[in-house]
């Protein structure tokens, strides 16, 4: 199925009333769900497994870890006591099923699905604990619906596990639903343009014909939705066909690594296995040359830029000089300066190019929307824009140092100071040229390395062009215009281009991290945004030297805060459930406690509540005391949270709620710290 196609329009029909047709809320369950254990008597330090038991109604059916589309999985959400671990869930091998765009893996009728829980070796074997799962899940026929339910186990503490005769069954068929783990297979995948290969060579024939491989990741179709399984030797080659790019055509890069089940007379549990990533495609010359014409354009607009443009006619009146009026001489200093640029941009690429490959595991490895995943990369360049933007626009300068280009080589004669000024001139004239270097980089990084370093290349002619073609004709110098304030006036007009380039990846940042977190980068920015101004203020060779060197240090102190504030944070430890009246009352039925966090992307506070309030400590706590956590959001208007909020004496937010069974709300306080929390969930 093309998931990224449905993860579009979802939301769109979402905002139609015919989706009330298509998906219910969560509503009183119509599937009967209960909590089953494998032993009677549990043990310090001895594992056992817990069943999530789940009787769909005829013709309704839930689904596998990877739905085959954007249909939800069953997630289970564990309140243990302190001390016990809970394992992933055993999945049991799906159906595959026609879906709306492909193939989608299901659960038909009763589903079981296995957990292992460990309790921790100082558990005392005259207690009882009670375990709490906190269970979603989607069921659908015709439309889908999601439900929920809390379901909690109260085992009793023994010297050693006993196993419950009722339960026996329940396992035993659970068991035989699951994928056969292989010990000494062999596995190898590659991507392709289209598809991923995998190779799977187990340690003996196997009996039958494998039918069909269920992947676990999204983006990879299963291979009978146009796969295909054929057999080498003892091998067996799975063709599963992905979805290579969305509907802009932006490309869809393959995750590290797949993994999935292997269907046949048995089902055997394929590991997760690195994915060779696809090599890059070279682009056809049709696809080449508007990317060789835009190279050539930026390295032609780099000579406008108010740094190097002063300096053409300098460096041209310097080859005229050395050369002693010769023409030919006076073309040949050009050709020379000419290729100390190309000599320079080569290493600049070079460099590049090297760094490209570290990142990627290969220099061709990858392309640039693979790297856009890692939400640091995004932010690196979002604040290389921002300030190079900052700077194009004035707020400070960098590389006025390339007016003083040919100085010390300036005065040298012979081709040797040519090929020399060549080289400083590129190098000294980066800050400047570095706005349009970042757009480059940006259309040239995916590129195999030929075209890559032929890109590069024409980067550099364009850049050299102007010195090359005044170098054989110097009285083209006569219609140059002159350097004035129109050149501050493009500068300025350029760095436009740079703030939106800083928001499109502040955009695709927020993507990354969620909405609910953006604060941070916002003020980041702003900090920034400071740091430069004092540094263009202040650090300036007219101050005294305390005065540059208190901008400095302020200047650093401002740019290390953005960056802390702007920094992608780290996951939450708490899960967040959507609030809803009923879900209060039917998890407070089931006497577990609930905390709600009314909420709003608006609220500055509340934000600023998240990054302090839930240290390590109270999420321990929260888990211990099987605290359910809700978050009720008031971005938009939510009569339903108005008026809980009315029935708690507030109007406006934060407002933070502990509800326990049988005792009055604790509200907390509006700047909430840590040890509010603690004091409350103490005394549940």
């Amino acid at each position: 199925m093309h998931r990224l196609t449905i993860n579009l329009l979802v939301p769109l029909v979402m905002l139609t009333p015919a989706w009330a047709q298509l998906t219910w809320p969560v509503g009183t369950p119509a599937t009967t769900a209960r909590l089953v254990a494998e032993a009677a008597t549990i043990a310090p330090a001895t594992t056992f497994t817990v069943a999530l038991q789940l009787e769909h109604p005829a013709g309704w059916h839930s689904y596998y870890q990877n739905s085959g589309g954007v249909e939800q999985a069953p997630v289970i959400q564990w309140s243990l006591p302190a001390g016990f671990a809970a394992a992933p869930i055993q999945w049991p091998t799906p159906t595959v099923t026609d879906g709306f765009e492909g193939k989608g893996f299901v659960y038909n009728g009763t589903t079981i699905l296995l957990v292992d829980i460990t309790p921790p070796a100082t558990l005392a074997s005259s207690d009882s604990i009670t375990l709490t799962a906190n269970a979603t899940w989607q069921i659908c026929q015709q439309s889908c619906r999601n439900e929920q339910q809390t379901l909690t186990l109260k085992l009793p503490v023994g010297p050693v596990m006993t196993p419950d005769p009722a339960a026996a069954q329940i396992f035993k068929h659970a068991r035989a639903q699951l994928p056969t783990r292989p010990a000494n297979w062999q596995f190898a995948a590659q991507a392709t343009a289209s598809d991923i290969l995998l190779r799977i060579e187990p340690d003996r024939d196997l009996v039958g014909q494998p039918t069909d491989f269920i992947p676990n990741q999204p983006f990879v179709k299963a291979a009978s939705d146009g796969g295909s399984i054929r057999h080498e030797g003892r091998a067996w080659v799975v063709r599963l066909p992905r979805v290579a790019s969305d509907i802009f055509g932006q490309p869809i890069m393959p995750g590290p690594a797949l993994s999935g089940i292997l269907v046949g007379d048995s089902s055997f549990a394929i590991p997760a296995t690195t994915i060779t990533s696809p090599q890059a495609s070279p682009l056809t010359i049709v696809r080449f040359l508007p990317v060789l014409g835009g190279m050539l354009l930026g390295g032609l607009l780099l000579n406008l830029m108010p740094c190097v443009f002063p300096i053409i006619g300098l460096k041209i009146m310097g080859f005229v000089h050395q050369a002693g009026g010769s023409r030919r001489k006076i073309a040949l200093h050009g050709l020379i300066f000419t290729l100390g640029v190309l000599v320079s941009f080569g290493v600049l690429s070079g460099i590049l190019f090297a760094a490209r490959g570290a990142a990627s595991g290969g220099a061709d490895a990858v392309g640039w929307g693979y790297q856009l995943q890692n939400p640091w990369v995004i932010l690196a360049l979002m604040m290389l824009m921002f300030v190079l933007a900052l700077n194009m626009f004035g707020v400070f300068e960098m590389g006025l140092a390339a007016t003083s280009i040919g100085g010390s080589w300036q005065a040298q004669h012979g081709l040797a100071g040519s090929f020399g000024s060549g080289v400083l001139a590129t190098m000294v004239a980066t800050p400047c040229s570095a706005p349009f270097l970042g757009a480059a980089i940006g259309a040239a990084i995916a590129l195999p390395t030929i075209q890559f370093f032929t890109a590069f290349a024409a980067m550099a002619v364009g850049l050299a062009l102007p010195y090359l073609i005044l170098s054989i004709c110097p009285r083209l110098m006569e219609f140059l215009p002159r350097p004035g304030a129109w050149m501050v006036d493009f500068k300025q007009a350029m760095s436009f281009l740079l703030f939106g380039t800083t928001g499109f990846l502040l955009w695709v940042y927020a993507g990354q991290i969620g909405l609910e977190n953006l604060l941070g980068p916002l003020g980041g920015l702003c900090a920034i945004a400071v740091a430069a101004w004092i540094y263009g203020r202040w650090h300036l060779p007219h101050h005294y030297r305390r005065i540059r060197l208190t901008a400095l240090v302020l200047t650093w102190l401002f740019a290390i805060t953005g960056l802390f504030l702007a920094k992608p944070p780290q996951p939450s430890a708490l899960t967040w459930q959507p609030w809803s009246e009923q879900l209060v009352a039917t998890t407070l039925q089931q006497n577990t406690p609930v905390y709600i966090d009314f909420t709003a992307q608006w609220c500055a506070t509340c934000q600023f509540n998240k990054r302090r309030a839930y240290t390590p400590e109270v999420i321990a706590l929260m888990r211990r005391k099987g605290v359910l956590t809700l978050k009720a959001d008031k971005t938009s208007a939510n009569p339903q949270i108005e008026a809980a909020l009315r029935q708690l004496g507030r109007t406006a937010i934060p407002v933070n709620c502990l509800l326990a069974p049988g005792k009055p709300p604790v509200i907390l306080p509006e700047l909430l710290a840590p040890e509010d929390l603690l004091r409350a969930l103490r005394n549940l």
